[in-house]
Formats: C-alpha cells, structure tokens, sequence
C-alpha cells in the first residue's frame, strides 16, 4: 500500500496520518484495534464507562494489535458522566498513551497527560482555542469544523478553519469535519493539516458498534441529509450536534417537543433510554430505533458501503496519495 508520512505520524507512533474518531457509544475495542492495525490511530470514548468497563476495553483492544490506539475524554461536565479527572485517572491507569480531550477546558489535564508519559490531543473550533491549546502543552490540536457529525465545538467549516489553526500553532493539526474519503485528506494536507480525522466514515464499518440499521441508514444517507440541531438533548442539555434529519429529529425540534420522556427503547444492559436522549442506536439496543439519533457528518455521502475499518484505512492512504500525485500543477 501507499506511504503518507506527516509530523503526525512521527509524533503519534503511527504508520498513516489517519485518525478514527471516538464515536462515543458506537466506539468499540474491535473498531479501535482494526484502525490501530492498519495503521492509523484508533480511539475509543471513555467517559461514559466506569473505571473497570475503561480498563477492559482498554485492554481488549490493545490485545488485539500492535499499532497504537488512544482515548478521548469529555470535559464538560454538563454530560452527566463521572468526573473527567476520575475518567483521565482511569485511563492513565489502564494504561493509555495518546489521550485526547474535548468540549471543555484542558488546564490540568495536559499536564496529567504528560506526568505520566503520554501525549495530549485537544480538539478546538477555533484559532485562538488552538494557540490556548498548544500553550498548555497540547501535543496535537485537532481542528474539528461543522460539517461534523455527531457533537460539535465549532460553527466555522473545516476548509475556513485548518489553515488558521494550521497558522495558528507548531503543532502537528488533525482536520476534522466532513472527511470521508482519501481526497478529503488529501485535502486536509493541502490546507496545512497533518492528518485527518474521520467519524461518520468508520460508524459505517464493520466493526463499530451501530446498529445494523444505523448502519444502512448512513450507506443509504446524502450529503443534504444532515442537519445541525440541538434535538437530541436529554443527556447533554444544549449541545449542539449534527444528525440524520429523520422524523424524530423534527418532532425534537417542535416547541412541544411530542413524547418527551417517554421510554422508547432499552440498551443491551436493559436500561431504558428516554425519547430525545443522546444516545444513537448501538448493536444489541431494544426498541424504536428510528426514535434515535442517527449521528453524521456531511461526508456521510461518501459511505455508500459498510466495508471493514482496516479497508477503509487503505483506501484513504492510497486515494489520498493518487489525489495529491495528480494535482494540476501551473507555471
């Protein structure tokens, strides 16, 4: 396959500057560990698992490769989740080295991060939150724009944004937000960044946690499908996030806001999951699905097949380096 080597890839330990993002409750250790395998960097979301449910899919998904798989925690505390810093302690402990932070203010995590080792990575919506980032000691700034899926920090696109966060800081930049396919990280590179990060893409995998018909409902989705919203809220009050803009999400959207609080499914552990909440529908998971929130960015256009994580990373290495190879060039 094609080498794509970036001060990204010198920093993280990794072979392709591709990075899987934490898709919350559909990030497994299997997902994690296939995108760590082919060389990228795969993540997993831990601030809505206990410290032993942490050091379990810790462990499971680093048994199962050598590449490097980091762990991302929330810092917003309005999630309702255990503290941050019980979640950073947890995650040091079981034994991660690449720890990413978001939604919140980094001070003093940073530090924590590199008392025991590791590296830092700080998502940002803007220049100036990079150039605080990096000033903490962050090791990697992530630039995460609005055509993101799932929750989202910024209201500036991701073509605006990585230049001036790529002017901003002398820190590697990951582009995050709208990147689906080798010539939207081809296209991350040209605009300053090191390396892109990809949510949507990887949800529609074989190994993410989604449920299957999640899954199709990204495969099936356009790029005009998406919709920036504050619908489903019940769990994280006010956040804004982009989703499938499904039925359920403009009944979310009405003043009345029909149904609120009744129970439309039950997780796989048999908790019920109120209507509005912000959980989307994982595998295993009773119910309405359809009364979820199906999170994606408006790349989701471009994954028009459920292949496996480690496909997907191949395929983004060498299209991105056929696209960059065959740029016109003038003069």
């Amino acid at each position: 396959m094609s080498s794509l080597r970036t001060p990204l890839c010198d920093r993280l330990g990794i072979e392709h500057p591709v990075v899987q993002a934490p898709v919350g409750s559909v990030s497994t250790p299997e997902l994690a560990a296939a995108v760590a395998d082919a060389g990228g960097l795969g993540m997993l979301a831990m601030s809505w698992r206990d410290a032993d449910a942490i050091r379990e899919t810790f462990e499971r998904a680093t048994a199962s490769t050598d590449g490097v798989v980091g762990v991302n925690v929330v810092l917003d505390e309005a999630t309702g989740v255990d503290s941050p810093a019980a979640c950073l302690d947890a995650c040091l402990d079981a034994g991660a080295t690449v720890v990413s932070f978001s939604f919140g203010d980094p001070s003093g995590f940073v530090k924590r991060v590199h008392d025991a080792g590791g590296l830092a990575m700080v998502t940002v919506g803007s220049a100036a939150d990079a150039r605080r980032a990096a000033d903490l000691g962050a090791d990697v700034v992530v630039a995460q724009g609005s055509e993101a899926g799932g929750h989202v920090q910024s209201d500036v696109t991701t073509m605006a944004l990585v230049p001036r966060v790529a002017d901003a800081v002398d820190v590697p930049v990951v582009a995050a937000g709208g990147i689906g396919d080798g010539r939207g990280l081809a296209a991350a590179l040209a605009l300053g960044a090191d390396g892109a990060w990809l949510g949507t893409r990887f949800v529609a995998t074989r190994e993410s946690g989604a449920h299957e018909s999640y899954r199709s409902a990204l495969r099936d989705a356009t790029e005009t499908d998406t919709r920036r919203t504050t619908a489903f809220d019940r769990g994280w009050p006010g956040q804004p996030h982009r989703a499938l803009a499904t039925p359920e999400l403009r009944r979310g959207e009405r003043e009345d806001r029909p149904g609120e609080g009744e129970t439309v499914a039950h997780t796989p552990d048999g908790e019920a999951v109120e209507r509005y909440a912000d959980l989307p529908p994982v595998d295993g998971l009773d119910g309405d699905i359809e009364a979820l929130p199906h999170y994606a960015g408006q790349s989701v256009g471009l994954a028009d097949e459920v292949p496996s994580a480690g496909r997907v990373v191949d395929a983004l290495v060498s299209e991105a380096t056929a696209a960059l190879r065959d740029v016109p060039r003038t003069g």
